[in-house]
């Protein structure tokens, strides 16, 4: 979408690129796929989540990376965060 800036991370220390504080503090809206990650972000960076819209899309984690499948459901499940 025009005008719309994304980083993706993971919170697994196994992730490609793991979500930093740095990160947190850049966005306004954080996606997790799952509730655990929610609770991961909150439990690893407490000051830079508190005042964060943090949304849940409760999508099973269980895609492999840039799985099109993935990426479809994504799209459908962040837009209506985004109008």
């Amino acid at each position: 979408m025009s005008g719309i800036q994304v980083r993706s991370a993971g919170t697994e220390t196994s992730a490609r690129i793991r979500v930093s504080e740095k990160m947190v503090l850049w966005a306004d809206k954080i996606f997790v796929m799952e509730k655990k990650h929610k609770t991961r972000l909150k439990e690893k960076f407490p000051e830079a989540t508190i005042e964060k819209e943090i949304i849940v899309l409760d999508i099973p984690d269980e895609y492999q990376y840039m799985d099109q499948e993935l990426i479809k459901t994504l799209q459908s499940s962040v837009e209506p965060y985004l109008k």
